[in-house]
């Protein structure tokens, strides 16, 4: 009789890393003994990969003693220094007590406790949910199948065991809302589904030198009201919660940074172990999510909005350019100024010049919809941040800052000059890009669709020219949006007598919104005091 099916994520080799040119796969825990000896994570899902730094940070502020709460803020600053300036890595023996301390609660299939799963769904559930609808990439239910025609929910092919634990941390952190397979509990049954805490979002992750040195700068100092001692934990740190209890407070770091998810899962292997054949994936909670600000994300503010929704996170839009993401970074922190950088690069003046100086941001957006439909993933990253930081070059960071705000300016101008020119044509009948759900900028015409795809690239080329010189931002933006109108409609103004004195009324509104506003940003002071 074969043994039950095991997979203990800590020894298996299920997490690949780059080293050097190579990629090679390894366990958690030769990870973290390792990680000095690693560049960086090297996940092909982009979405589970910024998952895993957030457990990961997890885990290392605790094998660090980077999670004590009532430390004070020098006495942290000067502890992560010293760890930043260690040439051996984490370390061993706090790596191995963590991981010896329940070394159950890292088995994917344990029949009791599989890690940061449910087994209660296989008795709560009536049905299971089809791995398809698990993997990223695969259809499942109406979505639509030519897409990927090897995977339909009538003959799902089983997933590598491993490729099952990146899709299952992009499901905690980026899964959908609305239907789900029902669960009940108690008396209390339900198939809706709350988004996942980073659904839609554009994460902003800190990246060193070497693995070691990135965990270390996911680090942050805890900056809240007292917390209870003992009372913050992962999810695989602790028993299953209640699903009809309100969920714990948002403690640090650990239930803030992998503690949020609204989704439950568990994953049903092959007996073997090796491979996922099925899961059941459904709600973890029917509460409203706790107030929480991830350390990664930029928030920005709508004072328009009402109170609750005041503020939000920065939205991933894969339409837009990168390079958008430089004036959030190099902006320093002010709380009366929305959509400055993150709190992990709050403390980057404390960090040793040699760490500060090679500081790069690795950028990890998911253009979704609220429910289901995922349109994109896309990541980049830039160089390194601190010559380009408030402290550093005040002059240049508000030079940055200009040029976005032109940029995304002129974004906004040609959009509606392309509506416009589409709608003057005569073509407000025809074919259409597919609305979205409740409005956004995909309820748009085609024409808009096209000239905006052609105007951020040529925008980012357009940026990075600008922040050297000193021609006019709002005046070089609106070239490029008259440029992608222009290479839209070229084919039209032989086919369509109204579109040239459409197309010509539209290059003036772009000439009128290229001419920069009277409050541009303009230079500030020396550079704001940071710890």
């Amino acid at each position: 009789m074969l043994p039950p099916p095991s997979y203990r994520i800590d020894l298996r080799p299920c997490i690949p890393v780059r080293c050097g040119k190579h990629i090679e796969y390894v366990g958690l825990r030769d990870l973290l003994l390792n990680a000095h000896r690693i560049d960086d994570l090297a996940l092909p899902l982009p979405p589970a990969q910024s998952g895993l730094y957030r457990v990961l940070t997890a885990i290392c502020a605790s094998i660090t003693d980077l999670d004590d709460p009532d430390q004070p803020l020098k006495d942290w600053l000067e502890h992560r220094t010293e760890l930043l300036g260690r040439e051996d890595g984490f370390d061993t023996d706090a790596v191995h007590a963590y991981f010896d301390a329940d070394p159950d609660a890292f088995d994917l299939f344990h029949p009791l406790r599989p890690w940061w799963q449910d087994a209660a769904l296989a008795v709560q559930c009536s049905k299971r949910s089809g791995i398809n609808s698990l993997i990223y990439g695969r259809a499942a239910g109406r979505n639509l199948v030519w897409f990927n025609p090897r995977h339909t929910d009538t003959d799902p092919q089983p997933v590598p065991a491993r490729e099952a634990l990146w899709n299952l941390l992009a499901y905690h952190y980026y899964g959908p809302s609305g239907r789900a397979t029902a669960r009940t509990v108690d008396s209390v049954s339900s198939g809706q589904l709350q988004a996942g805490p980073l659904r839609s979002t554009v994460s902003f992750h800190p990246r060193g030198r070497t693995l070691y040195e990135t965990l270390l700068l996911h680090q942050v100092p805890y900056r809240g009201d007292d917390q209870a001692p003992g009372s913050d934990a992962c999810p695989w740190e602790q028993p299953a919660a209640d699903p009809l209890q309100v969920p714990p407070e948002v403690t640090w770091p650990r239930r803030l940074l992998t503690g949020r998810s609204r989704h439950a899962a568990l994953l049903v292997p092959d007996e073997s172990g090796e491979h996922v054949i099925d899961a059941y994936l459904t709600w973890a909670t029917q509460h409203p999510p706790l107030e929480a600000t991830d350390p990664y994300l930029v928030y920005d503010i709508n004072s328009a909005a009402p109170a609750e929704r005041r503020r939000s996170p920065r939205h991933a839009d894969a339409d837009y350019a990168k390079f958008r993401a430089l004036s959030a970074l190099a902006l320093a922190g002010d709380e009366h100024r929305p959509g400055c950088r993150p709190e992990a690069f709050t403390t980057i003046n404390s960090l040793p010049g040699d760490t500060r100086a090679s500081l790069r941001v690795w950028v990890c957006g998911f253009d979704q919809e609220g429910q289901v439909n995922n349109r994109i993933w896309y990541t980049s990253l830039t160089p390194p941040i601190w010559p380009l930081a408030q402290e550093n070059d005040p002059v240049k960071v508000s030079r940055i800052v200009e040029c976005c705000a032109a940029a995304e300016t002129l974004g906004a101008a040609l959009r509606q000059a392309a509506d416009q020119v589409w709608k003057d044509t005569g073509l407000t009948r025809r074919t259409a890009a597919p609305p979205r759900k409740g409005g956004g900028k995909r309820d748009a015409s085609l024409w808009a669709g096209q000239a905006l795809a052609d105007y951020w690239p040529r925008a980012e080329q357009a940026f990075w020219q600008l922040v050297d010189d000193t021609r006019p931002a709002y005046g070089v933006f609106a070239a490029a949006a008259i440029t992608a109108l222009s290479e839209t409609t070229r084919d039209a103004l032989n086919r369509l007598p109204k579109a040239g004195p459409a197309l010509a009324r539209a290059v003036q509104s772009l000439r009128r919104a290229g001419t920069a506003p009277d409050d541009t940003l303009r230079p500030t002071g020396g550079p704001h005091a940071q710890p």
